[in-house]
């Protein structure tokens, strides 16, 4: 009887000191090392950034938020700030932008049909093209995009590069493919291949004709639909709304270049909502520009 009672005590005693053993192991273990806690579009997650790429240098501190608008106060900055406009914007009167100091307007160029995938030209372009040059504003173009092939978006770049003739323009082309929320839309089931694919195709071909690109999309898509290990080449044109107190800054893991901080701003000499934008110009870049 003894040694039996001696017996179950030495098997309780290892029972409680595995027990106790294993659960110290499972403490130490991270379920999520090596990861970060992002906002990606629908929800908060655990996210495994890509190996490689740049990672955003803007954060919370960076911004205050003042008259409705975040306001930069980092140190590795300057800021350009200007509109983003389209045919959306009906006429514009540009003496009475030129008023607010902004310094560039991005001018849509044109479209791809989401149904029928006809090419378009906005019917503001030219229009605003002159006006934004008049007003003295740095000048940017912008396509949206509905390309499904390569074919496609060298077909949307080579419509731009032949609208911009007889134009000067100071910022990149900007490729803009987002996704229609249209089930019968003919880009509703193209891939985050194909995607990439007429990014890539799209922005070489604005590169081979003297033009520098720059990709457009907003967090969602970033995290999503474009493959970004495969356009680490392009700047990044990023589109979140600014909405204290949920959003101050461009909440994004990756490096931006440029941050679309509204769509739905008032801007005189404009009749209807305005999207507003920031350029990041590294103070290394303007130091370097000035000696040469």
């Amino acid at each position: 009887m003894k040694k039996r009672c001696i017996l179950i005590i030495l098997i309780l005693s290892l029972t409680v000191s595995c027990f106790t053993g294993c659960s110290k192991e499972s403490e130490e273990i991270d379920p999520h090392e090596g990861m970060v806690y992002i906002y990606d579009g629908y929800d908060w997650i655990w996210y495994t950034p890509i190996e490689g790429l740049e990672v955003n240098d803007l954060s919370k501190d960076d911004f205050s938020y003042e008259n409705g608008m975040p306001n930069y106060i980092g140190d590795k900055f300057d800021i350009l700030q200007g509109i983003d406009v389209s045919e959306h914007q009906l006429e514009i009167n540009w003496p009475m932008v030129a008023l607010q100091n902004y310094d560039f307007a991005y001018i849509r160029l044109g479209r791809r049909g989401y149904t029928e995938g006809g090419l378009f030209t906005d019917e503001y372009y030219e229009t605003n093209m002159a006006g934004a040059k008049e007003a003295g504003l740095k000048r940017g173009v912008y396509f949206f995009s509905q390309a499904i092939s390569v074919s496609e978006a060298i077909e949307e770049a080579e419509y731009v590069i032949d609208k911009l003739k007889g134009y000067d323009i100071d910022l990149p082309v900007a490729y803009d493919w987002e996704k229609v929320e249209d089930p019968s839309a003919r880009t509703a089931n193209t891939s985050k291949d194909t995607i990439t694919d007429c990014t890539i195709a799209f922005c070489e071909t604005i590169k081979k004709a003297g033009y520098e690109p720059i990709v457009y999309y907003n967090r969602t898509s970033g995290y999503y639909r474009f493959d970004l290990t495969r356009l680490q080449d392009y700047k990044v044109w990023f589109s979140l709304p600014c909405t204290p107190p949920d959003v101050t800054f461009p909440s994004f893991y990756y490096h931006i270049d440029m941050w679309q901080y509204s769509i739905s701003d008032t801007v005189p000499g404009i009749k209807v909502e305005t999207d507003m934008n920031y350029i990041f110009v590294p103070k290394e870049t303007i130091a370097a520009d000035s000696e040469s």
